[in-house]
């Protein structure tokens, strides 16, 4: 009884901030495993700490066990903590070890006693220091954030994804095990990863410990051959290397997955002969080698191996442009399935596609610039003979490629010069007008691309059970022409997800699909792109990961989905659910997906406010004279503005009140009304001015004693406008009315 009380008081076990603040102001030197809830804490490595602290017999040292996802302090350990040991003396931070590496924790444990008597007598002082990991992620978190607020500035430009980083180079952590050791494969394996572009940071041959081993499998420890795979894997020495790619490292762990192969060695020798698994493994976990299935997985690995390997930093990423495609109704017809193919292989990613049939006068929208060449007539015809085809092709070079890949416009010219193009290739001897079609510039990449995909906002949810996956996923969004214009990370409640899946309630899964979203972190994004909504239910794929795995192999379900409840993300299904999921998520915040946008609320009442400092020349320059707001010193202006302008707003305003649009102050009204029709409305409510006379006049005084609200309401709209104080309004309203009473009859002159 008393040994278990010892034990409590030299292991404690510490799940609250008290907890850890109270640890933090006790005298001597504590050792730390840090943990999260879903693996635990290192219980291999705490034996040996225990036998640790017994032999070398000192009360000053003292164990303790952690548990990051209650320890607000402990908030950037949360999954960056396996296997995790902080050294804490006097409250302070004095070493780290990170990894299950016994002999560096006793030598760590011997220097800091050492160090720690010391001070105690005098004769040293403590020295804080840093967890250098910790200050690599906070530094990554700053580029992140960098990153962000660039992509929101870079939000307006909408077609050109700018791809550029100075983050770290994705990695990932590969195991040549025993078997292929102990049979010499290593230098085959090695040379056969380089040949496939692969770079080698780190190769270091290591025999694994039976705590080490259990501990990097803790995933498959409940699998009935977790006992012969640890002990397969401690029967000889192992390589691990941490590999990356090109400049950045971008995809680096699904391809080098892929090119391991299948688990199963009969697997990978049936459905991917080539692959490494396949030429060197044996059977079942002898499989020669192992890959990181994920960027989080990898990092933990990576911290496990080498807790001190710093990732090297990427060199930027390239610029990726975007094109438009079209393949015109004969081809299309005829070639579809031949061109795409040429398409995918020449390196191009189909970032949007839509299949449609255009009307003439779309077609002489498109081709406007071509009106009155001789050929116009032929090719609106062409045009609008069946669905044409239109891509949004991404690559480094897509413009300059695409237009290389065509050829020549005139297709003899194609025949003779590039007889490999596509518009050779594919031409009609009964026509001149070539099949294809490309843009020849970013701006008319953008104007094309804006025709075809027209630029909308969509809500994309990464859900709980790919989290982990979503810095993969977020660049797959990039990759595909997205901007990400908001998001957020977030639990969601249960009341909120009710409502986000209204649609699905009364059908059998909900519940079931309810319980899922509330059971852990969900990230959502509002994505802006041109024809976002289809364009990112295409992404995603079909709805069961095994369908999506058929009929869309390159979607998000069918890579990171696990089963129809757990399919890794989810998307809006139209523009007006889109815009529904918008409100339910991030409220009324407008977001601007291109430099057309309206910005946000607050910033437009900015924008209102400044108006009036602008010049009057500025303010009427090409509007017509009614539609000029005058400026209050400018008194000749002033009096030739025209009765009716009060008028027609007022009579307006209920109109003016349904629109989505924010409210503008009532002297704008015309100039919306002007803008979109350019009603003559109010030349006829001028001219009955004219013939009623003083009538009018008296009606608008019982208008306005009518309606003393929408009167107040204008009148504190014109004065802001106009830089009044509210305490002159009244004078202001009257002294108005009369000089309007006076110029009745030279308004029309004027509008005229």
């Amino acid at each position: 009884m008393a040994r278990r009380k010892q034990e409590a008081q030299l292991q404690q076990e510490l799940e609250t901030q008290e907890e850890w603040e109270d640890m933090l102001s006790k005298e001597g030197l504590f050792v730390v495993d840090i943990h999260q809830q879903w693996c635990g804490p290192c219980t291999g490595m705490l034996s040996n700490l225990k036998k640790i602290r017994n032999d070398i017999g000192d009360d000053l040292l003292k164990l303790a066990v952690a548990k990051a996802d209650t320890i607000d302090a402990l908030e950037k350990y949360r999954g960056h903590c396996e296997p995790c040991f902080l050294f804490y003396a006097g409250g302070l931070l004095v070493a780290v070890v990170r990894g299950a590496n016994s002999p560096k924790i006793l030598r760590t444990i011997t220097e800091q006693l050492q160090h720690e008597h010391k001070v105690l007598d005098g004769n040293a002082e403590r020295k804080e220091i840093k967890d250098p990991y910790i200050s690599q992620l906070d530094s990554q978190e700053k580029l992140d954030e960098e990153e962000e607020k660039e992509e929101e500035d870079d939000t307006s430009e909408g077609q050109v994804d700018q791809l550029t980083s100075e983050g770290k180079k994705e990695v990932t952590v590969c195991l040549i095990k025993p078997d292929a050791v102990a049979a010499g494969k290593v230098p085959d394996i090695i040379a056969d990863i380089e040949a496939h572009g692969i770079e080698i940071l780190k190769n270091e041959e290591r025999h694994l410990t039976e705590e080490e081993v259990r501990h990097f499998y803790s995933h498959l420890q409940e699998e009935p051959f977790f006992d012969d795979l640890v002990q397969f894997m401690t029967s000889g020495n192992s390589h691990v290397l941490v590999l990356t790619k090109g400049r950045t490292g971008d995809n680096i762990i699904s391809e080098f997955r892929d090119l391991i192969g299948p688990t199963e060695v009969e697997e990978a020798k049936e459905a991917k002969p080539e692959s490494l698994r396949a030429k060197y493994g044996e059977k079942t976990f002898m499989n020669a080698l192992h890959g990181s299935s994920s960027e989080d997985m990898a990092m933990r690995e990576l911290a496990f191996f080498f807790p001190d390997y710093v990732v090297p930093v990427a060199e930027g990423k390239p610029k990726l442009q975007r094109t438009l495609a079209l393949i015109r109704p004969d081809a299309f017809r005829n070639h579809k399935e031949e061109i795409l193919a040429t398409i995918t292989e020449a390196g191009f990613k189909v970032a949007m596609q839509k299949e449609m049939q255009l009307t003439r006068e779309m077609a002489e929208d498109f081709y406007k610039e071509h009106v009155g060449q001789e050929y116009f007539e032929e090719l609106i015809t062409r045009m609008t003979s069946g669905p044409v085809l239109a891509l949004g092709l991404a690559r480094e070079d897509a413009i300059s490629g695409w237009r290389n890949m065509l050829g020549p416009t005139e297709v003899e010219k194609a025949k003779t010069e590039a007889p490999e193009s596509l518009r050779a290739k594919f031409a009609l001897d009964e026509t001149k007008i070539n099949m294809l079609h490309g843009s020849d510039s970013e701006d008319q990449a953008k104007r094309e691309l804006e025709f075809f995909f027209p630029m909308q906002q969509t809500v994309a949810v990464i859900k709980p059970d790919a989290v982990g996956t979503k810095d993969e996923i977020i660049d797959r969004i990039h990759e595909s022409g997205f901007k990400i214009a908001a998001r957020k990370e977030t639990h969601l409640t249960r009341e909120l997800a009710e409502e986000f899946y209204a649609e699905h309630k009364g059908k059998d899964y909900y519940d079931e699909l309810v319980e899922h979203m509330t059971s852990g972190p969900t990230y959502l994004m509002v994505l802006s792109r041109e024809d976002a909504v289809q364009g990112w239910r295409q992404m995603i794929g079909p709805t069961d990961p095994e369908k999506a795995k058929e009929e869309n192999p390159e979607s998000l379900r069918a890579a990171y989905g696990k089963n129809i409840l757990q399919n890794a993300v989810h998307g809006s299904s139209t523009v007006d659910h889109a815009e529904v999921s918008l409100k339910k998520i991030f409220g009324d915040l407008k977001f601007a997906p291109d430099a057309e946008e309206v910005e946000q609320t607050e910033k437009k009442e900015e924008k209102k406010e400044e108006e009036p400092a602008k010049t009057e020349t500025e303010k009427t320059e090409g509007k017509p004279a009614e539609e000029s707001k005058p400026a209050e010193e400018s008194k000749p202006a002033e009096e030739s503005k025209p009765a009716e302008e009060s008028k027609p707003a007022e009579e307006k305003q209920p109109e003016e009140e349904n629109k989505s649009e924010e409210p503008k102050p009532t002297e704008e009204a015309p100039k919306e009304e002007e803008k979109k029709s350019e009603s003559p409305k109010p030349d006829e409510e001028q001219k009955g001015e004219e013939v009623k006379g003083e009538e009018v006049k008296s009606e608008e005084a019982k208008t306005e004693e009518a309606k003393p609200e929408e009167s107040e309401q204008k009148t504190e709209q014109t004065e802001s406008k106009e830089e009044q104080k509210p305490a002159e309004g009244g004078e202001k309203k009257e002294e108005e009315k009369k000089e309007d009473g006076e110029k009745k009859e030279e308004a029309p002159a004027e509008q005229g």
